[in-house]
């Protein structure tokens, strides 16, 4: 069962006023109008933000991951990849994550809730 819509008569009267879904309509009109123009490029909120690589983000958190979870040894260079910092010293704190020097370019990551963890008699 189909609701019939009440055909209105078009007018030629152009002080005739219109409905608001015939103005947003011409809003609507005019706007892409505009686009189609202009071209897309120049539209912010349409492109991604270049400056986050979503996919060397997500590499970069499993690898962290994977790097705590097997307490893997890792290089200065590698630890500074996952880090996102270079560390400067024995111990570096870095967003919840701790990468400690066991030696010459060795390294371990844990996370910071790792290491207060500890037992007390």
């Amino acid at each position: 069962m189909s609701v019939s819509q009440p055909k209105v008569p078009q007018s030629n009267n152009s002080n005739a006023e219109i409905n608001p879904e015939q103005a947003l309509g011409l809003v609507s009109l005019g706007l892409m109008q505009k686009l189609s123009d202009k071209g897309l490029a120049d539209l912010n909120w349409l492109r991604e933000d270049e400056k986050c690589d979503s996919y060397e983000l997500r590499q970069r958190l499993e690898l962290t991951s994977l790097a705590i979870d097997t307490g893997a040894p890792l290089s200065t260079s590698e630890v500074s990849k996952l880090l996102g910092v270079r560390p400067g010293s024995a111990k570096v704190e870095r967003g919840g994550l701790i990468a400690k020097k066991i030696s010459r370019n060795v390294w371990r990551l844990m996370k910071s809730s790792q290491e207060s963890s500890h037992w007390r008699n």
